[in-house]
């Protein structure tokens, strides 16, 4: 039987990662924007080759919040692949609820190659054609929502999810765009889901996508935000984070890495998921965000977005020990 007692669901779509470590690549700035850049025609060299199985920004979110402690179910597609097979084994080990994860047996399983240089990384990504339906969410209503990344062919799906939120105004929507989301976003679609979330994260560069725009400032980028939607929130990597509550706007600083960061996939996911699932567990936004960026600090010390994640006591541990540094400040009066 489907368990229907579930606090976060989060939809969307999930993969296998090969993450490759390069050796032979530089850095190109333009603009705000960074470019990962190699000899065209060459034989690049590799250091290392590394396969993990069932993440993606969707099931990163499920498996952090079942850490910590929150009922957590994922609806995405995999394939009939042995890829999908040892994702659903994985979610289901770290308490997963797996009973909306659909298996289409005539596709393949995501996919994808995340080519990682120092602690970043730019992923090459391939989505299949999922069939998302928004009946499967209607069996369940769950508490909160949380929509991330799905790729293309599925903007009808968000129209019905927008409908659906429209009329359970009790179900809380948290929304995390992936990179079709935000083109969708940037051409004034998704307006209504963008206004009728609870909470809305993405970093410094996709809100400049978004929002059409050259401002680089993290701050001036949430006041446009905040016309857009309820309770922005805009990562600025390790500058930290900025968020608006209750009309006041706040910047939280990174939490300090305990040593130099080996891998930054996931640091985003494990942020908004974490704060996400104590806002489900109870506290206020004020109250949640502080327990994000800790995550954050603890993914990145490892390869891939999970092995990293920590459980509600290992993070209040580490706040109790947190520098005097770490801190909301507050940073405007009301807007």
């Amino acid at each position: 039987m489907v368990n229907m007692e579930v606090d976060i669901l989060s939809v969307g779509d999930v993969t296998t990662d090969a993450f490759i470590d390069l050796s032979k690549a530089f850095v190109w700035h333009s603009g705000g924007l960074q470019k990962l850049c190699m000899s065209f025609g060459d034989k690049i060299p590799y250091k290392d080759l590394k396969i993990i199985d069932g993440v993606g920004n969707a099931a990163n979110a499920a498996v952090c919040a079942s850490r910590l402690g929150v009922s957590s179910a994922l609806y995405t597609f995999v394939g009939g692949d042995d890829f999908g097979q040892k994702a659903i084994a994985h979610w289901k080990e770290d308490g997963v609820n797996t009973n909306f994860v659909k298996i289409h047996s005539e596709l393949q399983t995501h996919f994808h190659f995340v080519l990682r240089f120092g602690p970043e990384r730019t992923i090459l990504i391939k989505h299949e054609k999922w069939p998302y339906d928004i009946s499967n969410i209607k069996a369940l209503k769950p508490k909160w929502i949380y929509l991330t990344s799905i790729g293309e062919h599925t903007e009808y799906f968000h129209q019905q999810l927008s409908s659906f939120l429209q009329e359970n105004e009790d179900i809380k929507l948290a929304f995390q765009p992936g990179t079709f989301q935000i083109s969708l976003l940037a051409q004034g679609k998704l307006s209504n889901l963008l206004a009728r979330s609870d909470i809305f994260i993405c970093n410094t560069q996709e809100a400049m996508l978004i929002l059409n725009t050259q401002e680089q400032n993290p701050i001036k980028l949430l006041e446009k935000m905040a016309e857009k939607t309820r309770n922005p929130i805009i990562t600025d990597g390790p500058n930290g984070v900025y968020f608006i509550f209750e009309n006041n706007m706040y910047h939280l600083p990174a939490y300090p890495d305990l040593k130099p960061p080996v891998d930054r996939t996931g640091a985003g996911d494990a942020f908004s998921a974490t704060t996400v699932s104590f806002l489900a567990k109870g506290s206020n936004l004020k109250e949640a965000i502080v327990y994000g960026p800790v995550n954050s600090m603890s993914v990145v010390q490892y390869v891939g977005a999970q092995k990293g994640l920590l459980s509600t006591l290992e993070i209040e541990e580490l706040l109790k020990n947190a520098p005097k540094e770490y801190n909301l400040k507050e940073i405007s009066a009301k807007l």
